[in-house]
Formats: structure tokens, sequence, C-alpha cells
């Protein structure tokens, strides 16, 4: 089961795992002492952990360069700095470029919240290559993600069971159920993560940002945040204007809404998407193999849900795909034109009984890799969510909001209604309604919007900019699709992105590229 904000960034944070699957470094202390002080221990890096995701040490850069990981230390408690201390894990790309010419360390955050970016940075290492001649790339795992002391909720085995639950209860006793399970669940994080979970807000990882900045060495942060990246970013700027060097937010959240607003927002922006993918299937010369019109495969998709609720049908043995996984598996592949093949494939194949392909989308988006191992993504998710958002919903009050979510998406309402119940019973408060991203004084921060991003719909970007502040926020469009717009390879996105971040050049405020 997902949440609004567990949806807006999964795909770039497991899209490489996915495209293979388909063709904790922490400790205690006190008495710090200046933790701005510390020297990092720059070794090669490890196998990624299990709760980072598992596989292979990450390769080496096209052009050679080796990565290189390090543990910095930072507060538990940020309201103690001088107490009981966490490793926040590191990875880092030195610059390739003319030693004089090096800006800093460049600082990516991809999102989930609850990625590990000490995992996906050399995933898509290479497609920064012109900004690594210039700039260390630099990422980590947030606190409470991978190797930086993970919250941990329950077994493999058992997140397996909490994954098949039916996230769309259609009467009182599955909506009990849900509720029962969800409590359970949540309840699991409090038992086996109760001394990190008060510390894993989006605030406290913006001065663990601020931290690495004095620690690497730079007078200014320049940052490259996207999806929830963006928030973390806004949030920083808000904290530090002053610190704010050069920064792009990509892939933008709305700083605005509360979790009902985020939650319609993406229902809204995902039918999009379906309706994108629809519409390019069927146009296409050959037959669309899905649906005979963009309304056709929509129906489909719907009778193959429905179906799928009264019965599953086998997934990846020996799990059955249901309704739920396969809505799951639906909205990874709408992250990205790139995996419409896929969804396609997927969807051909559970109507005439095979839902493995729907499943392995499902388990991408979950953070299960092909062993069967979890990474930590979903319970550091709950975590930074539940933490930093103040509402909490009730099933009733949930049930009431359904028409309104059906209204906007006859497929994906339901889903994402129900997904405001993953913080009942939480055991953290929530620290307010929507973030502060407000920056007087910041320097500019280009916040670029996608027009058919299904997670981050594009209106969140403009939000983004009216709430940085005047003179802060420059929107630049990307008129595209899928999850974010720098990694689309669009040459005009990239142009201008680079621009900024290596020359300091920002861009007029409301140039559009397509």
């Amino acid at each position: 089961m997902a949440n609004p904000s567990r949806l807006r960034a999964a795909a770039l944070t497991t899209s490489a795992a996915l495209l293979a699957a388909l063709l904790t470094g922490c400790g205690d202390g006190a008495g710090n002492g200046d933790l701005t002080t510390q020297r990092l221990d720059w070794k090669d890096c490890p196998a990624p952990s299990a709760a980072q995701g598992g596989g292979g040490t990450p390769s080496p850069l096209p052009d050679g360069t080796q990565w290189q990981c390090a543990t910095m230390r930072a507060p538990l408690d940020w309201s103690r700095p001088k107490g009981d201390t966490i490793g926040i894990a590191l990875i880092r790309a030195r610059a390739s470029g003319d030693p004089s010419r090096r800006i800093g360390s460049l600082i990516f955050n991809f999102g989930g919240p609850g990625g590990s970016g000490v995992t996906t940075l050399p995933a898509f290492g290479q497609d920064y290559a012109t900004l690594n001649t210039r700039y260390d790339l630099v990422s980590f795992d947030p606190r409470g993600v991978g190797r930086s002391m993970p919250v941990e909720c329950q077994s493999d085995a058992q997140l397996d069971q909490y994954f098949q639950q039916d996230a769309t209860p259609d009467d009182s006793a599955e909506q009990a159920q849900l509720v029962d399970r969800t409590k359970e669940f949540n309840g699991d994080c409090a038992k086996h993560s109760e001394k990190i979970l008060p510390h894993v807000r989006t605030t406290d990882a913006a001065r663990d940002m601020d931290l690495m900045r004095q620690v690497l060495g730079d007078g200014k942060l320049h940052y490259f945040g996207i999806s929830y990246g963006t928030e973390l970013g806004g949030v920083y700027a808000h904290l530090f204007p002053r610190r704010v060097g050069r920064m792009t937010l990509d892939a933008v959240v709305d700083p605005t809404e509360d979790p009902e607003q985020s939650a319609l927002g993406q229902a809204q922006g995902f039918q999009l998407a379906l309706d994108n993918f629809a519409r390019d299937c069927t146009s296409k010369i050959e037959d669309c193999p899905v649906g005979d019109t963009p309304q056709d495969v929509k129906n489909r998709i719907a009778t193959l849900l429905r179906d799928l609720d009264r019965k599953p049908i086998p997934g990846a043995f020996p799990r059955q795909l249901t309704e739920t996984a396969a809505t799951n598996g639906i909205a990874q592949a709408l992250y990205s034109k790139d995996f419409w093949e896929y969804l396609t494939e997927g969807l051909q194949q559970a109507y005439e009984g095979d839902g493995k392909i729907l499943m392995l989308l499902s388990d991408s988006m979950n953070g299960r890799s092909e062993n069967g191992e979890y990474s930590n993504i979903t319970p550091a998710n709950i975590a930074i969510n539940c933490s930093d958002e103040k509402p909490r919903y009730t099933a009733d009050e949930i049930r009431r909001k359904l028409p309104q979510f059906r209204a906007v998406s006859p497929l994906f309402g339901d889903f994402l209604a129900w997904s405001m119940l993953s913080c009942a019973g939480w055991a953290v408060p929530g620290s307010a309604v929507h973030p502060d991203v407000s920056a007087p004084g910041a320097a500019p921060i280009l916040v670029v919007g996608n027009t058919g991003d299904p997670a981050t719909p594009y209106e969140g970007a403009k939000k983004m900019v009216d709430a940085l502040g005047k003179g802060v926020g420059v929107e630049l469009t990307y008129k595209g699709q899928g999850h974010g717009a720098y990694d689309s390879k669009n040459k005009c996105v990239q142009s201008a992105v680079n621009g900024y971040l290596l020359d300091g050049k920002v861009p007029k405020a409301g140039t559009v590229c397509s």
C-alpha cells in the first residue's frame, strides 16, 4: 500500500533495478565536539546493504571516475547538538575536469522520501557527466534511510503480506481490516525504530545538509533536488536562505498542499498520465494490443482491476497479482514514457491470466528485489511523511471524500484516497500541515515543472516559485511526459539547467522547453 508521497518519487529511485528485472552504518556517541570540523574517511564503496536495495558495488563512471563512500557524523537530535550522533552515509564522484575550474560539491536528493541517494546517484551518474566536469557529484542516505540508521518495521515475509492487503476496501469489514493492519505496521515501526522515529523530519535532513556543506568545505550549498528532493531543498532554503548557492528543483512538490490536497492532485496527475498512455498506444499505426480507443484501454483496465479484486491471478510465484498490486504496478509504469512498453506488455499478459510483469512493476515501487528482500524505502517514507504531516485521517473521513477522488480519477481515486490512512496510530506527531519554504534573501532557485508529470503535477512548480518568494524562484516549463524533466534528455532543459549550475546563467523566468 502506498501513500501519496510514496508514489511521488519511487520510480526514479528504483528504475535502474526495474529495467534489469524486466528484460547500516549507525552508532551513538556523546560529547561529539564540533562536528563541522570532522574529516571524512573516503574509501571504495561497499556493496549496497539490504536496506539500500542490495546489488553490487557501483560501477565507475564512463570516464573511469570511481565512486567513493564515507560516513558523516550528525546529531541524532538537532535540539541537542552535543548529544548522541548518528552516521549519515555519503557517496561522491570527484570532479573530472580542470581542478582550477572546480566549483565545489553538487548535492543530490532523488526523492521518495526514503530513497537511498548512495545507490541512486551511481545508477544515474552518467546523466550528470557535464555537471561532473566542475562539481564533485555527492549524494547521501537521509537519516532513517539505507545506511543512515534505517527505520525498520517488519520482516520481508511480513512486508509481502502487507503489500498483498486490499488497499481499496469495499465495505466496513474490509475497512476495519485495513485500519487494523495499518496500525499493526505502524506499531511495529515504533517497536523496532523507537530511537530514530522522532528525528526523521525534513527539517532534520535539511540541517544535516548544512552540516554536510560545511564538512565538504563549501561556503554555499549547491543542490539538485528531484521530486521530494524539491521539498527538502525548499525547506533548506527557508532555514538557511543566505547559504543557498546554485539550486535546481525538478519534478516539484507543491509546498502549499496538505496531504489530502496532495493525494487529490496525484490522483489527477496519474489519471492524466494514463490518458496520455492510452492515447499514445491507440494513435500508433499498428493496432494497440490493449484497446481500440483511449476509452476502451481505460475501460479494460478498470474491468481487470474489478476482476482482480474478486479473484487475483498468478503474479511472481508464489504471490498473486491483486487489485492493489496491479494498481501500484500501473502507477509505477506511468512515471516514465520509457516504461509504457512494459505497461502495454504487462496489461496484455494480465488479460491472459499472467500477472508477472505488473507484479514486478509493483515490486519496484515497493523496493522489493528479486531475491525477496525489501529495501527500507517504505518504512522510511511513511516515517518521514508522518513526522512531517500534522493531519491524521480516519476511515470515516476518507470514505466521505471518495466521491471527490473518484471524480478526478476513476482508476486511481480510491487508491490514493485510502493511502491517506497510512499515518493512523503513528507514534510521533506530525510537525505541520505543509512545509514552509519561504526564503527571502536566497540566491535564485531554478524550478523546473513538467506538464505531463503524474506524481508531482505541473501546477506545483508555480506554487513553489510563489512560496519561495519574490526574486527567488525562477520557473522553467518542460512540455513532456514522465516524472521530472532533466533526465528526459531534453536538450533545452539540460542546457538551461547546466547553464545555471555551471555558469550561473539564470534562465528567463517563464522559459518553455518542448
